[in-house]
């Protein structure tokens, strides 16, 4: 229902490394090296040396450290990189370099990929920290979030009609690419908007594209949920997990049709996630109300994913049967603790109240 919340879920893909160290406890304070308002020099060098040190379990040297590079540069062939004691060196791995921006004789950003995530060097020997460091690295930024739940249950308060349309407005955006939020922040008014793709370029001249944005998921409530955005003939609510479902998956087909340049799926695909089932039952009811909308929408079978929560007592005991009543659409199980917790609560509840009244 939040805009700004919303786009910074979906940009989470990409982030800065040195941002992410340098705002947790993952940096030790001591010595100088606390968390001030203007940028802490000590600090930063703690950053830095803890981040060449990843550097050097994701994308090792054939000899020495990321911590004694002076220079990265390309050839025609490889990246190769000069030391501090006047060395050069490769790659272990020479594949694990994907490609530039910039020149070959001066590149703005390198990327590479380690265990199937991407990461970024950049380089500004303008920045407050490039101008520090002898290789001008300003920045290493990760390929971090890969997916992302846009949620209409538990993290919102979407109570009745008009807040269905605030949560629906947002998902339309998302999927039309056209979300924006003005933001006034520090003193700087900005827009922030959906992240485009990355592009570079291989050192054989071939264009490398990356994905901006993580792939969305999108949230229905549960089975048992009703709302006043639809009432019947007798004025009484619908079901809103029904409701979820077709509304959500109808603004997805712009994604579906190309009509947003910043696509999610690259499979054709909608992601909703299910929550609150209890059971198989219930599991088989989503399967067979996602193969509705299919029909209604004019949509291939089993287009529309499941990721089931496993957040209720039913499922977790019954999960394989689960899995089996949505085996054609099943995209990932993800365990509630919360959730859990609350029904063994509930359950315990009702077991001594059932004895109680049995003892009497």
């Amino acid at each position: 229902m939040n805009a700004r919340f919303a786009l910074n879920a979906v940009n989470a893909r990409w982030g800065s490394l040195y941002d992410a160290l340098y705002g947790t406890d993952a940096i030790s304070s001591d010595n100088g090296a606390e968390k001030m308002g203007a940028y802490n020099p000590v600090r930063g060098s703690k950053v830095i040396h803890y981040a060449k040190d990843y550097l050097d379990q994701a994308i090792p040297l054939v000899s020495g450290s990321h911590q004694d590079v002076v220079a990265y540069h390309l050839n025609e062939q490889q990246l190769m990189v000069s030391l501090s004691n006047g060395e050069q060196s490769a790659l272990q791995d020479t594949q694990a370099f994907i490609g530039f921006t910039g020149s070959i004789s001066q590149p703005k950003t390198l990327v590479f990929k380690h265990n199937g995530l991407h990461l970024e060097l950049v380089f500004d020997a303008k920045s407050e920290i490039g101008k520090t460091d002898p290789s001008t690295l300003s920045d290493i930024i990760i390929e971090s979030a890969l997916t992302t739940i846009m949620d209409c249950e538990d993290s919102v308060a979407a109570v009745d009609g008009e807040d269905k349309v605030i949560a629906y407005r947002n998902w339309l955006g998302l999927m039309k690419g056209n979300l924006t939020e003005n933001i006034s922040k520090g003193g700087k008014e900005f827009t922030r908007k959906m992240n485009n793709d990355r592009n570079y370029q291989s050192l054989s001249g071939d264009t490398v594209t990356l994905k901006g944005r993580s792939l969305m998921f999108v949230r229905n409530v549960g089975h048992l949920m009703k709302n006043s955005a639809i009432v019947d003939s007798n004025n009484n609510e619908i079901p809103e997990g029904i409701l979820d479902a077709m509304i959500t998956s109808l603004i997805a087909l712009h994604d579906l049709k190309g009509n947003s340049t910043l696509n999610n799926s690259s499979e054709g695909s909608i992601y909703i996630v299910k929550p609150k089932m209890h059971g198989p039952d219930e599991v088989k009811f989503a399967d067979t109300l996602f193969a509705r909308v299919e029909d209604a929408l004019s949509l291939p079978r089993n287009t529309i994913k499941m990721g089931i929560m496993d957040e209720e007592r039913r499922t977790s005991v019954n999960l394989k049967n689960c899995i089996y009543a949505a085996k054609e659409r099943v995209v990932f199980i993800n365990t509630g603790f919360l959730d859990r917790t609350g029904d063994e609560i509930h359950t315990s509840m009702a077991l001594w109240s059932y004895g109680a009244q049995s003892r009497h």
